[in-house]
């Protein structure tokens, strides 16, 4: 104490003692003032009432080394309506859709697949480029298309031509896309099956895997702040899954809340790569909660599971603003596209398993002669009848000139860039000096 009170005559001030005081105390000779002023005493803790505080998860403490296993859900479960025999399984789960609105479901699914045969048919025979069939998906298509409202926005891969055919998008708009004629609304700037229509809210499809998941969002996210009361719809299959876009779009839809519903087609095989080499977790629904995102597996061959996962799926995500995922288990029946031969990685059995057994198509038909609703010879009738309007659109579209090759140039920049209207006025010279050795009488003036 007296070598703190010489300090206070040296510094002359109560707040120089303050500064000193708590240098010596630090010092073996302030032990004394020390011990004037007791401590408080530590409560009593236990390791027991240790509750996590990081802000990176919701979790408790464990005092045992494990690590998570991977099937620490085994198998999520999938929902289903009807049995393969068309029968309602569950009669708290039948939608109760009115008969016209079946036989939609099924007349669509049915011209789907008519007009993919013939179409199918006009590639092997030199007619189109390319094309990709929908055999075995039509139940994926019609079932979730019919759940949503025509004017939520579809984010397609290009395995989705039944959701616009629902939508009533004409089967000379179809051929004309294929065919490249001048009634494709894309003026034949893309390959066959990359359909789009603003009319029916349809973002034209685009060939790079999974690009459409974080652009969906995006939309998604627009929609959100403009309070529009409108979901946004994002298919892709289980192979574009494993890409850095669908993980970017998951997060971004979780922590932004935004209203879209992500819908796999999960078929298989992403062209020839079985899902027994695509993952090694239970699937695509299986990821959904690691975003925080409500996840659904559903029976892809059922129309009516489908149709209620993604009825319910959209009411919530408009109301809750929040997103969701759908996984329709599936089987692709047909060749990934033209360009594929699945007999080099699957058996003839394995595909005609599915075609006879499981078909979403046959499903529903047993489900529509089991009401009464359809016969024999309302079928038979019905098969003649899309074949004629199939083939009336195909002939159609293959009598049309192709778009001006002007068009190349156009609907990228309001003005056109120098170095573009060089390359313009580049073709045209080539043209006219070599238009001989070009079908240019098989394109519009």
């Amino acid at each position: 104490m007296a070598v703190a009170a010489a300090a206070a005559r040296v510094w002359g001030s109560s707040r120089g003692l303050g500064r000193v005081g708590l240098l010596l105390l630090r010092r073996s000779g302030a032990r004394g003032l020390a011990r004037s002023h007791p401590q408080r005493q530590q409560q009593p803790f236990s390791s027991l009432d240790d509750k996590p505080q990081f802000p990176g998860a919701s979790a408790e403490f464990v005092d045992k080394l494990e690590f998570i296993q991977p099937n620490v859900i085994s198998g999520i479960p999938i929902y289903r309506v009807m049995d393969r025999q068309g029968q309602i399984i569950n009669p708290s789960e039948d939608p109760h859709l009115p008969q016209e609105k079946v036989l939609k479901f099924y007349k669509t699914m049915t011209l789907l697949n008519t007009m993919d045969r013939i179409l199918y048919e006009s590639q092997r025979q030199g007619r189109i480029s390319f094309y990709m069939t929908n055999y075995g998906e039509e139940g994926t298509h019609v079932g979730s298309a019919a759940a949503l409202d025509s004017t939520d926005l579809v984010f397609g891969q290009y395995r989705e031509a039944g959701v616009l055919m629902y939508r009533n998008y004409p089967l000379e708009l179809f051929m004309a896309q294929c065919y490249g004629n001048v009634s494709d609304l894309g003026k034949g700037r893309q390959m066959p099956v990359h359909y789009g229509c603003r009319e029916r809210h349809f973002v034209t499809i685009s060939s790079p895997l999974a690009t459409q998941i974080p652009q969906a969002v995006g939309a998604a996210y627009a929609a959100k702040r403009a309070n529009a009361n409108r979901v946004i719809i994002c298919y892709f299959g289980e192979g574009a899954a494993s890409e850095g876009d669908a993980h970017a779009g998951f997060n971004f839809a979780a922590t932004l809340e935004c209203p879209v519903i992500f819908f796999c087609r999960n078929n298989g095989y992403a062209i020839s790569t079985p899902t027994s080499e695509q993952y090694r977790g239970d699937g695509i629904a299986a990821r959904g909660p690691g975003y925080g995102i409500l996840s659904i597996r559903v029976d892809g061959n059922d129309v009516f599971a489908v149709y209620n996962a993604t009825k319910e799926a959209r009411r919530r995500a408009v109301a809750e603003n929040q997103p969701f995922l759908i996984e329709a288990m599936t089987y692709r029946i047909g060749h990934h596209s033209t360009s594929d031969d699945s007999s080099a990685y699957r058996s003839v059995d394995e595909v005609n398993y599915w075609d006879k057994q499981d078909h979403p198509i046959s499903r529903l038909r047993h489900y529509l002669q089991s009401c009464g609703w359809w016969d024999d010879e309302q079928e038979k009738a019905w098969r003649k009848q899309s074949r004629k309007k199939v083939m009336e659109a195909f002939e159609q579209a293959e009598r049309k000139l192709k778009p001006s090759p002007s068009l190349l140039f156009s609907d990228v920049y309001q003005e056109m860039p120098t170095q573009l209207r060089k390359q313009q006025e580049s073709l045209a010279r080539h043209l006219q000096t070599y238009g001989e050795h070009y079908p240019l009488d098989h394109f519009e003036k």
